[in-house]
């Protein structure tokens, strides 16, 4: 699957990074010799050869094709520039009146599954007892900007369908959380257009457990 080897190594290099700290009797400070080590690994180099891919399909899908193609085919991934957005990618988000929505087709069960179907096959599991790992800076936000401007995005960008928009028992909305759904994909920390959601490490051991993998 594309990206674990990726994740499996960064995770290596951070615990090894972490159990040198502690062996030292050091407790408190930054662990800089994570960063150190991942700059110096074959990681760094594989991800640095195409770190415009992505940035150069925002100009359209001729241009996207051309340039990767002279990046990872003629230059072999050692290009002299970068491309770099100039601002953050939850910046980019349009109000919904200047958006045309899509009808869907229902998930058919067979191709196509609906989103609890899917979370349910991750194993996505947390303790109930833990602090919460979601939480708002602002609990008006959601509903006075989110949902009036941009039609409640936190209910369609997460896979998991950890957020909700529910009504109360006066006909008023409110933001659902459903953070044991959560698959960990920080998708909501990135995409979220006023910034308002917080999203801090669980506890150890909890999250998606693809077992059938």
């Amino acid at each position: 699957i594309k990206g674990s080897h990726a994740a499996i190594k960064s995770g290596m290099l951070c615990a090894e990074a972490a159990y040198a700290a502690v062996t030292a009797g050091r407790a408190q400070d930054e662990l800089s010799a994570y960063p150190e080590a991942f700059e110096a690994s074959w990681l760094h180099t594989e991800l640095n050869k195409s770190r415009n891919f992505k940035a150069w399909f925002k100009h359209g899908l001729r241009v996207g094709t051309l340039m990767n193609g002279l990046e990872q085919f003629g230059l072999k991934g050692n290009m002299p520039w970068t491309i770099r957005r100039d601002k953050p990618d939850h910046a980019y988000l349009k109000p919904a009146s200047e958006c045309q929505p899509i009808d869907y087709p229902k998930p058919d069960g067979k191709l196509t599954f609906d989103r609890l179907s899917s979370v349910f096959i991750s194993s996505a599991a947390h303790e109930e007892n833990q602090p919460a790992h979601l939480t708002l800076k602002d609990a008006s936000v959601p509903v006075n900007i989110n949902l009036a401007k941009f039609a409640g995005p936190e209910a369609r960008y997460c896979p998991a369908g950890v957020y909700e928009f529910v009504k109360n028992d006066n006909g008023t909305d409110r933001l659902q959380i459903n953070a044991a759904n959560c698959v960990h994909c920080k998708t909501c920390d990135i995409k979220d257009p006023t910034q308002n959601i917080v999203w801090v490490t669980p506890e150890g051991g909890g999250g998606p457990n693809y077992s059938a993998m």
